[in-house]
């Protein structure tokens, strides 16, 4: 391999990190954004809301790049993407952050890259080693741990709903990651946007509310941020980090995104993060650093 061939391969991956990492960071300003739209619009509104928004945005930048339509084979690996990242993670944790604060949803955020691997694994029929189970049950058992101790009537229903969230948000991953060797990264999201928008749009007329007139500005800019940002901008960034980069590399930044968003919500919306939160999301962390190490 020449010099040159080696320079290029080495800025290449660099433009990978630095996509990955911008995508990364602007996921981690999803959930606290969702906390500042839920606290005045209905959860389900603005589920249907970001993805009408942003499925408008995808069919634009699909029509002005003139991307070809999916095979029917494609269909249904795309309608599972939608159900995962369009509908069902939007949607949980809209509901759970009526009944909990964005830091502590957060910390739930630990155990996605664990779900993506684990239905990478029952997709991709992998066969990991005893280890990887091992650090997949800790990391759970953490989480679960750390929603015990707050105290079983602080909000059991907010902890199942954010859990449910990130098990469907990997399972859209997932089938995502694979769909992107054929469609291409970005390509991906803005089909999967495109085939909800028949379902989308009408509800969101439904679910619209009477007045807009007390709808604070924070409110419009959390919708606007995970409309444009977390629903769409942020996955443009993501899946070219990724190809560029590699799935198993840049897929990493990933474990970043609990600490980010631990962050904002500490600077933006001036909530608590205690000590024990910071540790039980360290430890899920280096959890699922193991299980990324013994996933093969």
């Amino acid at each position: 391999m020449s010099a040159l061939n080696t320079i290029k391969i080495k800025e290449k991956t660099s433009q990978g990190w630095l996509n990955g990492f911008v995508g990364v960071v602007l996921f981690s300003g999803s959930l606290p954004a969702t906390r500042v739209a839920v606290l005045e619009f209905n959860p389900v509104f603005l589920t249907v809301a970001r993805a009408s928004i942003a499925g408008i945005l995808a069919l634009i930048a699909l029509l002005v790049f003139k991307q070809k339509r999916p095979e029917r084979k494609q269909i249904f690996p795309l309608v599972i993407v939608a159900l995962g990242v369009v509908v069902g993670f939007p949607l949980l944790s809209a509901l759970a952050l009526q009944y909990i604060t964005s830091a502590h949803s957060i910390v739930f955020l630990g155990i996605l890259p664990m779900a993506t691997a684990v239905f990478g694994i029952i997709r991709g029929g992998e066969r990991p080693k005893p280890a990887f189970w091992i650090f997949s049950v800790i990391g759970s058992l953490l989480v679960m741990g750390y929603a015990v101790s707050q105290g079983l009537t602080a909000s059991p229903k907010g902890d199942l709903l954010m859990l449910g969230a990130i098990v469907l948000c990997g399972l859209g991953y997932a089938e995502g990651a694979k769909l992107t060797r054929a469609l291409g990264g970005w390509q991906v999201i803005s089909w999967a946007l495109v085939l909800s928008l028949p379902v989308m749009l009408p509800l969101m007329c439904c679910y619209m509310p009477v007045s807009f007139g007390n709808i604070s500005a924070e409110a419009w800019a959390g919708l606007a941020y995970v409309s444009l940002f977390s629903m769409f901008i942020g996955f443009i960034f993501w899946y070219r980090g990724l190809a560029q980069g590699g799935i198993a590399t840049v897929g990493q930044l990933q474990l970043l995104q609990p600490f980010f968003g631990l962050a904002l919500a500490a600077l933006l919306l001036h909530e608590k993060v205690s000590i024990g939160m910071i540790a039980v999301t360290l430890g899920v962390i280096l959890c699922v650093a193991g299980t990324r190490k013994f996933a093969k």
